[in-house]
């Protein structure tokens, strides 16, 4: 059981700090992974003389390497940045880096999609990089009583973050009121992107610091292998942590599928993709109340019991799925997702930062990161292969039901220590 003071109602310097990181970075998210590079990428691409699958294909091997370098990497950045005064230099070095990379785009010469193939892949090393950093920093900067609130916070204002620099995009594009070309628009986009990024970091970098930590250690790199090792080894002594991270697995699979499947999907039924892009924008804002909602309400009824309401969310979209004809039922999931998408990944990562041992924070959210990484792999194989089984892709949506309930079947096992206040 663990006792601390009684929670406080306004967010304090550091807390808003942190929060304020995911506002930053998640407009990466939505402009250069979800909705504006990916078809910048496909075009120059076919512009250089690739045929439409095969410029796919290779936006599809850009993420598998960004993902395989990340995930090998992250348990072995996270052991090293708990040692002291190490996580904001490999915070720095990975965000500076995704940052740079992104404004790089826009200099990308006229059809050379090799170019833009290895910058996109820098920056994204750079942005799942410094999130293994900052996820792993939610412990020194809140209470554990407080933990659920600012992590839901941070995914709420992140989706405002997100929307905010896309929507102007959107504008700008729709108005036409800049006078220059498509091309040089969209790599305006980019540079925006990256300034929104480096400008709301800065409250991180000045507040926020390593306040759990482990003494440093003659040749730390090997120390960082040896601990990770160790871990890994003993595994039973950190059994609630992996228990979860299993149960994680297989839901957040589901969660991640659904979001990325959402515009084909919308496709097959037949929506436009102007119709698309509104609503995957009324997802970020329907997203926004609930993912602070999650947080207050884990407050009174248990983080774990939240996640499952999350869980039963998505079960039912998974049957509703298979009502998809129109617009307005396109809408109506949609709605749903956004109710649950936040708040079942802010109180993930919370959780997660209760059951692990002080002072090894980041290693252990390294591990939550290849997780949340391999986890892209089982939901979408399960989409597109009973899709081609039933020739009915609303199918393979309602087939991902099996991932949520075996992630909470595992989840019911999860003991989730006493935290009482003072």
């Amino acid at each position: 059981m663990v006792r601390i003071q009684k929670e406080r109602f306004k967010y304090t310097k550091e807390e808003r700090s942190w929060i304020m990181q995911d506002w930053a970075n998640s407009a990466y998210s939505i402009m250069i992974t979800t909705a504006v590079f990916p078809l910048f990428f496909k075009a120059v691409a076919e512009s250089g003389g690739l045929d439409s699958a095969t410029s796919t294909a290779y936006w599809g091997y850009a993420n598998s390497i960004a993902t395989l370098v990340i995930s090998l990497l992250a348990p072995v950045l996270g052991a090293l940045a708990d040692y002291k005064n190490q996580r904001m230099p490999l915070f720095t070095w990975f965000t500076l880096s995704g940052i740079l990379a992104t404004v790089g785009f826009a200099f990308a010469p006229e059809g050379n999609w090799q170019y833009l193939f290895l910058f996109y892949i820098l920056s994204a090393i750079g942005f799942s990089g410094a999130n293994i950093f900052y996820d792993g920093s939610l412990v020194d900067v809140t209470t554990l009583t407080r933990m659920h609130r600012v992590s839901a916070a941070g995914f709420g204002w992140g989706y405002i973050g997100s929307s905010i620099p896309f929507v102007l995009f959107i504008i700008l594009q729709l108005t036409g009121i800049l006078p220059i070309s498509q091309v040089m628009l969209i790599k305006l986009g980019f540079v925006m992107t990256a300034v929104w990024w480096f400008i709301f970091t800065i409250p991180y970098w000045k507040n926020v610091q390593q306040k759990s930590y482990i003494e440093r250690e003659p040749e730390i790199v090997r120390s960082s292998f040896k601990r990770l090792f160790h871990t890994i080894r003993d595994i039973r002594q950190h059994k609630q942590a992996f228990l979860f991270l299993l149960a994680y697995f297989f839901y957040i699979d589901g969660v991640g599928t659904i979001f990325k499947m959402a515009t084909a999907i919308g496709s097959d039924i037949g929506l436009s993709s102007n119709d698309l892009i509104v609503v995957m924008l009324v997802v970020q804002f329907v997203a926004f109340p609930f993912s602070i909602l999650y947080g207050m309400l884990a407050k009174r009824l248990g983080a774990k019991n939240m996640i499952f309401v999350g869980i039963t969310t998505y079960i039912i979209i998974c049957v509703y799925a298979l009502q998809l004809e129109s617009l307005q039922t396109f809408i109506i999931l949609a709605l749903l997702v956004g109710t649950a998408q936040g708040g079942i990944q802010s109180l993930s990562r919370s959780l997660f930062g209760q059951l692990i041992p002080e002072g090894r924070s980041n290693e252990f959210f390294g591990f939550y990161n290849i997780f949340g990484k391999f986890a892209a792999v089982v939901g979408p194989f399960l989409v597109g292969i009973i899709a081609q089984i039933t020739g009915n892709s609303l199918d393979g949506v309602f087939a991902l039901i099996v991932l949520f309930v075996v992630g909470g079947v595992l989840l019911v096992r999860v003991k989730i220590p006493e935290v009482h206040e003072v």
